[in-house]
């Protein structure tokens, strides 16, 4: 694993313009910086990193079972009593997932550790699938990287096969996501293109202009019955909304699924220290009011983060370890209970630590993308940096 330094494309503003990804720089800075890329081997790709983003989906699946049968860890991941039935339903159907991101640090020589797992709401899907590639392409076309390089990015092909797994040929689906977002929407009209070319008639909607009808289904701007739809927005925001009374009643069929409640939850990340102890690829991980002595000792020594039940975009998140503290500014999440986990430093190259972002269509790692930041905890505005594999390495 190595960050190279090349030359920004001299139509880049043009390319990313025409192709809607309008957030390609954001407050005068880039969002997307392509003045340096990260090599990789594809031993690296397929040891280090997509084997064991399987391996640790299959144990977060693993964990939906065992959390369900106890009640005192649904009440520590503050999933709310009256919907407890109908989530656990919604897995005992066997409702399918569409997508996820793991988000792991890595520093090319391995284990690659588990930092969270984006299991409901994961963005920035347009840059690492397709902006991404495009880039290797054109590279490739003007000699700037070796010939026979490749990318780990089959996300596009990989979600279109899972729409096709998943919705049947010719449905209609309704995608949402929050007003004003340039980045959601960006992540919801990727997927709609991609749900379009499996055979699925997509419409979109924005979250605010979703109502319920005379027979308690809900229904966009235009009063077409929603029966399938897309939601970018938080299981744990949605479960509390006003419209909440009415999730398991409407005859709607939500991906992600309820389930996924329990996954996309930081407290996931305690459950599965306690499943799976002193796995490579995971840090040790407790709920901040239960950690035992030998622990408290270990997170005295060699660092802690802390880190809310929910949280999106590193707010809310603290770290605490030897020569370093640093804390994300104050949010909304700051009032939820905490986990601890255990610090492990990322990798630095120029002054940025990069954080691995590796893409699952149901159970398949299909694909990366990389955030980069000065900061150790990754942002909103944390850099997006292509990749690539090194031919023959």
């Amino acid at each position: 694993m190595e960050k190279i330094t090349l030359t920004e494309r001299p139509d880049l503003k043009e390319q990313a313009e025409a192709a809607g990804f309008s957030f390609h720089t954001m407050y005068g800075e880039p969002y997307w910086d392509e003045t340096s890329a990260y090599a990789f081997t594809l031993e690296q790709i397929e040891r280090d990193l997509e084997g064991p983003a399987e391996a640790l989906h299959e144990m977060c699946r693993e964990a939906v079972p065992y959390i369900l049968r106890q009640e005192s860890l649904l009440d520590r991941l503050e999933i709310p009593r009256a919907h407890r039935g109908w989530i656990a339903e919604s897995w005992t159907r066997g409702e399918p997932e569409l997508y996820g991101r793991f988000d792991f640090a890595y520093d090319g020589k391995g284990p690659a550790k588990l930092l969270e797992y984006n299991a409901d709401t994961p963005t920035s899907l347009f840059e690492a699938a397709s902006f991404q590639w495009k880039w290797l392409e054109d590279l490739l076309e003007r000699g700037e990287l070796p010939e026979g390089a490749d990318q780990f990015n089959g996300i596009h092909e990989a979600l279109v096969n899972r729409f096709r797994e998943i919705i049947e040929k010719g449905e209609n689906m309704h995608f949402t996501s929050v007003a004003g977002s340039t980045e959601d929407y960006g992540t919801v009209e990727t997927l709609a293109w991609m749900a379009n070319e499996a055979g699925i008639i997509p419409h979109y909607t924005e979250l605010d202009k979703i109502g319920l009808t005379e027979e308690g289904q809900f229904a966009d701007n235009e009063s077409r019955v929603i029966g399938t739809l897309f939601k970018l927005y938080p299981w744990e925001d949605l479960l509390r909304d006003d419209f909440a009374a009415h999730l398991a009643s409407a005859g709607c069929r939500f991906v992600e699924p309820p389930w996924k409640a329990l996954l996309s939850n930081k407290g996931l990340l305690p459950v599965l220290w306690e499943m799976f102890p002193d796995h490579p690829n995971l840090l040790p991980a407790y709920f901040a009011n239960d950690v035992p002595e030998a622990a408290q000792k270990r997170f005295s020594e060699q660092g802690v983060v802390e880190k809310p039940i929910f949280s999106r975009e590193g707010q809310g998140i603290k770290i605490h370890a030897p020569g370093l503290s640093e804390s994300a500014e104050p949010g909304p999440y700051d009032s939820h209970p905490k986990i601890l986990q255990a610090y492990h430093p990322l990798p630095e190259f120029d002054g940025f630590k990069p954080v691995i972002g590796l893409w699952m269509a149901g159970g398949a790692c299909c694909g990366m993308g990389i955030r980069e930041d000065k900061s150790a905890i990754t942002g909103n505005l944390s850099r997006f940096k292509p990749h690539f594999i090194r031919p023959g390495a």
